[in-house]
């Protein structure tokens, strides 16, 4: 959260960032940050459900993608488009799918999901925020549990970032 703060200058006039989540607090692990944006890992049950889930999170409060410039809108997505690639490089298993997703409908500020899926998730094929369509226990009873260390994927970001 510190790196955060250190990043994140709300203007005078952002009234909105007093009661924003994302621009109050880190969103997550803190993977990765530069002064435009950062790079988070979701926990909680969220985090446990869906192993390796991620957000990109603009570092200043923004609602849409469209107030970006050209620039920053290519630096962003740069750095969603590194963490797909690095989540398909170190989760293990390979996910089936790596879905994409920027909605804000319930926190708008510009930020990015980044979420391994497998088959046997407990709402494959549908989106994470949809109902559930398996049973806990038989997603709880999967042969091999999906991993990613939070350390490699640290270290696998500083690494394809640091030249962007």
């Amino acid at each position: 959260m510190e790196q955060h703060r250190e990043h994140h200058k709300p203007r005078e006039s952002c009234a909105s960032c007093a009661s924003c989540e994302l621009c109050a607090e880190a969103g997550g692990e803190l993977l990765w940050a530069d002064e435009h944006c950062r790079v988070v890992r979701v926990g909680g049950d969220e985090g446990r459900a869906f192993p390796g889930f991620c957000r990109v999170i603009w570092q200043s409060h923004v609602r849409e993608m469209t107030d970006l410039d050209a620039g920053q809108r290519a630096h962003l997505m740069s750095v969603v488009f590194a963490v797909e690639s690095l989540l398909r490089q170190h989760c293990q298993p390979a996910p089936d799918k790596i879905n994409l997703a920027s909605l804000g409908n319930l926190t708008p500020h510009v930020h990015w999901h980044v979420i391994p899926r497998w088959q046997d998730d407990s709402h494959f094929p549908a989106p994470i925020w949809a109902a559930a369509n398996k049973t806990a226990s038989r997603h709880a009873h999967r042969q091999i549990q999906p991993t990613i260390d939070s350390a490699v994927l640290r270290q696998a970001l500083g690494k394809r970032l640091a030249s962007s």
